[in-house]
């Protein structure tokens, strides 16, 4: 603790001398010092995370974890006892280390507004995901608890003081990177440090981009980060001490320089049209009335449902013959298809539907698919890349799947896939399918020569006036649509430029002719905006930062009820231009064994591989419901920590 200046002179010099000491003892260990002028019993340890260690004699004080390999150094410099751990946020590579923690001897204290992350983790993963989901973009969780429960002894509150042997911790709230992250503020006579967390990376960076996306590309992760930021730089911290990354020593100009960033950054992140005024124009210019009251005709063969349908999603072709091809279906009634099909049979020459074309993975476009198949005789086509997003949902982790409607609608069978650049004759007609990415790597248009024009049919990958060059088109930016820009916008400006449609048919009812232009300046946007990520985010290759997939498997969902011997695929990006080696640790529950447990190789540059892993489960050990299983990462000899996981089960969950 703090040097008493009323001390008698011996007590003083056995005090410095102790001091001296445990800093060199500290050094030999491979700590280092922050701010050894201020605060010389400050010390800082590296693995997964940064942890900060407050000494006082024999006991210590930690913030943050890591994988705790910092504990046999604190032992070897004099520290008998590690009186408590004060948690910046939830996340993994912060508290892996904690099953290694004497809970005799060490407390725990976390903000409040996580405390539920902390000590129920598991109700934060699901075996059937919804829209809703608490921490989630559509079923996808956004948050990255521990493993197991940890039991938490102190819930910290916002503009709260945290006592310790002399020193005083003030809770400042800082959510954003993390929902409820609070950032520590410590003073001496001159100087304040601040505990920070996830909230900023040196350079005046984000530390991740995965951590602040909390919704469907409309930026309140942003924004809350952002008032964060402005709210420490208040209390004008000399030094500022983050989860990830070197100590920041020009605090104020760095998060200045930060603020400005991310307020830069959501300008060109949110989407690039109106989306809740844009008027009936803007979103259909060209399409008129038909006696069917929900349709309008945008070409002799081609129908969309109108504007009083604004943002379900209808097209479909019908030949001279009256055979029909939808293309997407769904967000209305069944009993409102019905009314289409009985109008189109009645005024419009429908005499059978052949077909429905699914334009991507997500499950608002194919809704009402099971219905066009039991009810009207229709196959599902969609790309061949897609076909298992549609037929098994629950294998996988990303946004807005169709399992996650509700309903009980667990997946469709797909009768075409289709490959890449494949052409189908259909009705006389040349259909062309096409591999294209963009709002999410697992989309396709499908595009032909119709009436006398080329029409591209491109889900939701752009929106918006062609007309109105104030737009760029872009919908949204969402990293778990599996979604990096240079392998989906930028990609999908390109393949559009090539193709040169004069009609973009959108989802959602958005209807674009003369797209040229507007297709020019969505692709702009796309080489602007992974410009912007490269300055964000701090590793050279952003994508390690942006991408919640670069270790993955699949199936995402295990189920030991089914079968007790499993195998799932472990697949690893790399996205750097040299070889990338890795170290994965399989971080299993009790009862479950894995061959192999580490995976340990090598990735070709710019590539992927992956790997099998068998699982066996003894369902006896295994404990009930569902259970999280991280992946334990290091990187080019780097420890990453239990960035990412899967689930697993020994019995079937009926979790809500």
């Amino acid at each position: 603790m703090p040097l008493n200046r009323t001390q008698p002179v011996s007590t003083i010099v056995l005090s410095v001398l102790s001091l001296w000491i445990g800093i060199s003892n500290a050094a030999a260990q491979g700590l280092t010092q922050p701010d050894p002028e201020s605060f010389p019993q400050l010390f800082q340890w590296k693995d997964t995370c940064n942890v900060y260690v407050l000494q006082d004699g024999d006991a210590a004080l930690l913030i943050n974890l890591g994988n705790g390999s910092v504990l046999p150094k604190l032992a070897e410099m004099g520290v008998a006892k590690v009186e408590w751990v004060v948690f910046t946020d939830h996340h993994r590579e912060n508290c892996q280390g904690f099953e290694r923690l004497d809970r005799q001897v060490t407390k725990v204290a976390v903000p409040a507004a996580e405390r539920e992350l902390f000590e129920t983790p598991n109700e934060f993963r699901r075996w059937y995901p919804k829209l809703g989901d608490k921490y989630s973009v559509y079923g996808a969780s956004y948050v990255r608890p521990p493993r197991l429960a940890v039991a938490v002894d102190q819930a910290l509150e916002a503009d709260k003081t945290f006592s310790w042997h002399g020193y005083e911790l003030h809770c400042l709230s800082t959510p954003g990177h993390s929902p409820g992250g609070m950032t520590y503020l410590l003073k001496s006579d001159n100087r304040t440090l601040a505990f920070t967390g996830g909230l900023v990376h040196d350079g005046a960076k984000m530390t991740n981009w995965f951590d602040t996306e909390w919704d469907y590309g409309f930026g309140k992760g942003i924004d809350t980060l952002t008032e964060s930021v402005a709210l420490v730089l208040e209390r004008k911290p000399g030094l500022l001490l983050p989860s990830q990354g070197p100590v920041i020593e020009n605090a104020q100009d760095q998060l200045r320089q930060y603020g400005r960033r991310l307020t830069q950054f959501r300008e060109r992140y949110v989407r690039g049209y109106p989306v809740f005024d844009t008027t009936e124009a803007k979103r259909d210019p060209i399409s008129k009335p038909t006696k069917v009251p929900l349709l309008n005709q945008v070409t002799p063969h081609l129908y969309k449902l109108n504007h009083t349908m604004q943002g379900r999603n209808f097209s479909i072709i019908i030949s001279d013959n009256g055979h029909g091809l939808v293309l997407d279906c769904g967000l209305f009634p069944e009993q409102t298809l019905e009314e289409i099909v009985v109008g189109m049979r009645a005024h419009l020459g429908l005499k059978q539907i052949d077909a429905v074309w699914i334009s991507h993975m997500h499950g608002d476009h194919f809704l009402l698919g099971k219905v066009l198949k039991e009810k009207y005789g229709a196959e599902a086509w969609t790309l061949d890349r897609i076909v298992d997003r549609c037929e098994n949902p629950r294998r996988y982790d990303y946004a807005a799947l169709i399992n996650t409607y509700g309903d009980g609608f667990d997946g469709m069978k797909i009768e075409r896939p289709i490959h890449d650049g494949e052409v189908i004759e259909w009705q006389g007609y040349q259909i062309h399918v096409d591999w294209m990415p963009g709002q999410t790597e697992f989309g396709c248009c499908l595009w032909l020569e119709l009436d006398g024009r080329k029409i591209a049919f491109t889900g939701d990958n752009l929106f918006g006036s062609p007309s109105d060059v104030t737009q760029d088109g872009h919908e949204c930016v969402v990293a778990r649509n599996s979604g990096i820009l240079e392998e989906g916008y930028l990609y999908a400006g390109e393949y559009l430029r090539k193709l040169q449609p004069d009609i973009i048919m959108g989802g959602h009812s958005y209807v674009m002719p003369e797209p040229k232009e507007f297709i020019e300046r969505y692709t702009a946007w796309a080489q602007r905006m992974i410009s912007v990520y490269r300055e964000l985010l701090p590793d050279p290759d952003y994508e390690y930062r942006f991408d919640p997939y670069w270790v993955s498997a699949y199936p995402y969902r295990v189920d030991f009820s089914e079968s007790t011997e499993q195998t799932i695929q472990v697949t690893v990006r790399n996205f750097r231009s040299k070889e990338q080696h890795h170290n994965i640790k399989l971080v299993l529950p009790s009862g479950v064994t894995a061959v192999p447990a580490v995976l340990e190789g090598v990735v070709p540059a710019e590539s992927r591989s992956t790997f099998q892993v068998k699982l066996t489960a003894d369902t006896a050990i295994l404990p009930p419901g569902l259970q999280i299983v991280p992946f334990d990462i290091t990187l080019d000899g780097k420890p990453c920590g239990e960035m990412f996981d899967f689930l697993v089960q020994g019995h079937d969950t009926k979790q809500p």
